[in-house]
């Protein structure tokens, strides 16, 4: 099993990045996916998620109408669109697959907003 995530780099505020996330290993249509973060200092954060079939998507209010979570589940990667970059969006990004009582993550991928 594995997720991969890719897309973070550094970033001007008001810049956007589109994270990637490609699965391996498992069903992946059957996984829930989310995005969470986490900056240094703090804890792991949920700021996205969607269902399996991608009719349901939910977000935290910190990045709500800026960030859009989507999939495609015929390439077996789920994706996050950033836009408006703040740097409080500094962290490192983390993939995770969700099924009942089964969680894989990913390693994560660095973002860094900053002038």
């Amino acid at each position: 099993v594995q997720l991969v995530e890719s897309g973070g780099g550094l970033v001007q505020p008001g810049g956007s990045l589109r994270l990637s996330c490609v699965a391996s290993g498992f069903t992946f249509s059957s996984y829930v996916m989310s995005w969470y973060r986490q900056a240094p200092g703090k804890e792991r954060e949920l700021i996205a998620r969607i269902t399996s079939a991608g009719g349901n998507r939910n977000y935290a209010d910190s990045v709500k109408g800026r960030f859009t979570i989507s999939r495609d589940n015929a390439k077996n990667t789920v994706y996050l669109q950033m836009n408006s970059l703040k740097p409080g969006d500094t962290a490192v990004y983390y993939c995770r697959a969700e099924y009942p009582r089964v969680v894989y993550w990913g390693k994560g991928t660095v973002v860094t907003v900053s002038s």
